[in-house]
């Protein structure tokens, strides 16, 4: 299981749950943090990621878009 954290989450994350999740990133480090949410729907649904996030409007795009990506 690939996580994507949203900027709203600490980039730490990534190391911190290294070991349960090695192959999880955050949208900061693959410089996906300026862009909006659709588009980084769009590279977590195409790249095999789950999104972590505080934010609400995940949750919008998943009501309307469905999944993948599926939104923790």
């Amino acid at each position: 299981m690939k996580l994507l954290f949203d900027q709203n989450l600490s980039p730490n994350l990534i190391n911190r749950l290294h070991e349960l999740y090695p192959d999880s990133n955050h949208v900061y480090c693959l410089g996906l943090d300026r862009l909006p949410d659709i588009e980084i729907w769009e590279y977590a649904k195409r790249e095999g990621f789950l999104i972590v996030t505080k934010d609400a409007d995940f949750g919008d795009l998943s009501l309307l878009r469905g999944f993948p990506p599926k939104i923790i």
